[in-house]
């Protein structure tokens, strides 16, 4: 099978969903294990320029919501500090070194690549084993700021209750919002710039709470695949006149969230699109999809390579 091309916008900044999972079965990260892929994510979140706006760490998987800059935006001083705070000041930082770097520390991919690999290595380490610890290459798609991504920070957020660990979302400590409340956003790891403009003119505070509200509102909806409508559900629909309540449009854009390739408004899709469909191999146009439930939303599939 052809390999799923990925929709990646280098000449600005950009808001990536990163999924994921592990080639093994069972749920073979364990708390501490997750410990260190906290600690290494924050890591490489300080040496790669990124912004880190939320993420789940899971039992077989991991989500990670970032928004990365675009090779044009740091400047060769800011590099030279940064490779000199990463490797240390004995570090020889040429002019050639800071433009290898400079690809490097704004490309989506080498991200999550030292991610996945640095995981690997203390995993296989730790247990005693060899060989391959995550599945398929890493999911991504790009999102939308404003709407689409406060929408997937609270799907990500709800993890944790979806599969049952836990009844309050800040009771998991792997999570956005278990490290806000729980640490108070420790180090400022955590971006609380949401895109949402009527937020940013608040205070630091006031935007977590606003944030935690619209998680809790937005509720522990399942998102799972498979499961008939229970005939109660039926009935309560009738009695409602089949009027669409804010958690089932909720749960129809679950979906988007992971099998997207880009999410947003019809011209953000539209623009995004055009960027990147020359790094596709095809001349084919593709329709958009509204998201169930939502006006205004959309979303494009990712597009396999010819």
């Amino acid at each position: 099978m052809p390999r799923i091309a990925r929709f990646i916008r280098e000449s600005q900044l950009t808001v990536y969903h990163v999924i994921s999972r592990t080639a093994l079965q069972g749920l073979p990260i364990k708390d501490k294990d997750n410990d260190f892929l906290l600690g290494l994510i924050k890591k490489l979140s300080q040496f790669y320029f990124v912004d880190v706006l939320g993420f789940a760490l899971m039992g077989n998987h991991f989500h990670l919501v970032i928004r990365m800059y675009p090779e044009s935006d740091p400047t060769d001083d800011e590099i030279k500090e940064r490779l000199q705070k990463y490797y240390g000041d004995e570090l020889n930082v040429t002019g050639v070194l800071i433009s290898d770097y400079r690809k490097r520390l704004t490309n989506l991919g080498a991200y999550v690549k030292d991610i996945k690999q640095g995981f690997t290595r203390y995993f296989n380490k730790k247990y005693g084993r060899r060989g391959f610890f995550w599945g398929d290459r890493f999911k991504s798609m790009i999102v939308q700021d404003g709407l689409s991504l406060v929408n997937l920070l609270a799907y990500i957020d709800l993890n944790p209750i979806r599969a049952g660990i836990v009844k309050k979302p800040e009771d998991y400590r792997w999570s956005s919002l278990g490290y806000h409340a729980q640490t108070g956003n420790k180090d400022g790891f955590l971006s609380i710039d949401f895109g949402l403009k009527e937020w940013n003119e608040l205070d630091h505070k006031e935007i977590v709470r606003k944030y935690r509200q619209f998680v809790y509102e937005t509720g522990a909806v399942d998102a799972g695949k498979g499961k008939t409508i229970d005939q109660k559900v039926v009935e309560k629909a009738r009695k409602k006149g089949y009027k669409i309540s804010r958690v089932e449009r909720f749960r129809y854009r679950c979906r988007y969230f992971t099998d997207s390739g880009v999410i947003g408004g019809k011209d953000f899709v539209q623009e995004v699109f055009d960027q990147v469909k020359h790094l596709l191999g095809s001349k084919d146009e593709r329709k958009f999809t509204p998201v169930g439930g939502v006006e205004g939303l959309y979303s494009m599939k990712r597009l396999g390579q010819t």
